[in-house]
């Protein structure tokens, strides 16, 4: 394929140079974004005067052809052009002859293809927001049906204090609304127009990049005309957005995973997000939580790599940068897969409330409880705390829990224990009595579904 920018040189490059040069097998992706900003571009040219506007009105019907062939199949993009733009362009000049060379007017590659990423990455921002939110609403359902399903709460991955399932899954409700917080956060600052740049020292002919930046949706241009062909921190806060959210998708498929299994059967996952093994017949693995805890490296990785790729480079454009769209493509389509296969698994786990209550009882994390039971009949808190370890302890070598034992006993440890005790260190009063704003109660919860149903809302 002959090359556009032959001229300098004979543009006769090497086949392999060629295949190690051209970008085509992952900005391809970018065609309608490609498309769409190259009509804008011919309607300024027009508006202008840079080129009459009939020449404007051919050049726009001719790119809205090719978007429509692309899209029906009836052009296929050719992998042997250099890259995406190329491709375009060398589609409408073929078709149109000399007017298809005008669409080239008063820009350059450079900050047409900082133009295509912004608005694939805008586009890609507001799939995985969406994704999110689907996600959080999953998680509601779970959370209002186990709003009363008493577990055991952990630190250090110790039986703690008692909470209910739903407190604990709306942790991860709060998580994912700071990642749709980011994405919207950096979307702002990413959504910016480069086009009209150019190169990097902006253009000779009278453009209106306002022109074109309204009509392609963005809320301004980039107001340095080198920073606008060599800026891609977007992309590193795009990723960064992206490996967060994995983060704590990775987080949630952990525990998913511990409570899957026997030791743990806390829930049971449907055995359409899990496998078995090929030699013992009794597994059922987790699979699908396992591969989104794992690939959440892959996208710390692909920040790791548009960091390194850009740590050392001067201004303003250097091809260096085209290594930023396949680790960036990386991540938006691993993103993307990982958070579509958790909801559906959310949606479909069964929950174990008996095993929970039974692991909550069995770890004496109403001891807590059992200490301020002393504190509120006058017993200094440390002091407290001292007896109730000890009652603890002896529970242990009797193999029985806290409600279990007999108030006689309690009482050779303290006159201050009555039979009221029973009531406070249940787990229901345990959790009841959490009453504070973020807490495990019933109505904090409730209160916090309303926040973030709230907040899905704006």
């Amino acid at each position: 394929m002959a090359k556009m920018w032959a001229g300098r040189t004979a543009g006769n490059t090497d086949k392999m140079a060629d295949d190690f040069n051209s970008s085509i097998s992952f900005d391809s992706r970018m065609y309608r974004q490609d498309i769409t900003g190259s009509m804008a571009h011919a309607a300024m040219l027009g508006a202008k005067g840079i080129i009459t506007q009939e020449e404007a009105d051919i050049l726009i019907k001719g790119l809205e052809e090719i978007l429509c062939d692309i899209e029906s199949g009836k052009l296929a993009i050719n992998m042997e052009a250099e890259d995406i733009h190329m491709f375009v362009e060398q589609v409408l000049t073929e078709r149109l002859g000399e007017i298809g060379k005008k669409l080239h007017t008063a820009r350059s590659r450079n900050d047409q293809v900082a133009l295509d990423l912004r608005m694939n990455l805008r586009e890609e921002a507001e799939a995985i927001i969406s994704l999110l939110k689907e996600l959080i609403n999953a998680l509601l359902v779970q959370i209002k049906a186990n709003k009363l399903t008493i577990m055991p709460g952990y630190t250090h991955l110790q039986r703690a204090q008692p909470i209910t399932f739903a407190h604990h899954l709306l942790a991860y409700c709060m998580m994912l609304l700071r990642d749709i917080d980011r994405f919207c956060d950096m979307k702002k600052r990413m959504n910016k127009s480069p086009i009209g740049c150019c190169a990097l020292a902006g253009t000779t002919y009278d453009t209106d990049r306002l022109f074109e930046a309204e009509r392609l949706g963005f809320d301004g241009i980039c107001m340095n005309s080198i920073d606008g062909v060599s800026d891609r921190d977007f992309c590193v806060e795009f990723v960064s957005c992206c490996a967060v959210t994995m983060m704590h998708l990775s987080r949630f498929s952990e525990e998913i995973i511990l409570w899957s299994s026997w030791e743990f059967k806390f829930v049971e996952l449907s055995d359409a997000y899990t496998t078995g093994s090929s030699i013992m017949p009794q597994k059922k693995n987790p699979d699908m939580a396992e591969l989104i805890r794992g690939k959440t490296g892959r996208v710390y990785g692909d920040l790791m790599g548009i960091l390194t790729v850009l740590k050392g480079l001067p201004l303003a454009y250097n091809k260096d940068m085209q290594e930023d769209k396949e680790g960036i493509f990386d991540a938006v389509d691993t993103v993307k897969t990982c958070i579509g296969i958790m909801t559906p698994m959310v949606e479909t786990m069964t929950v174990l409330p008996e095993n929970m209550k039974r692991a909550a009882q069995e770890g004496f994390i109403n001891a807590t409880d059992l200490a301020d039971y002393l504190v509120k009949k006058g017993m200094p808190f440390r002091s407290a705390y001292k007896i109730s370890g000890s009652i603890v302890a002896e529970c242990i070598k009797r193999r029985c829990v806290l409600e279990d034992l007999p108030i006689a006993e309690y009482k050779n440890y303290s006159e201050l224990f009555e039979e009221d005790l029973y009531g406070e260190i249940s787990l229901e009063t345990c959790v009841a009595k959490r009453i504070s704003l973020g807490g495990t109660s019933l109505d904090s919860c409730n209160k916090q579904i309303e926040f973030v149903e709230s907040e899905l809302c704006k």
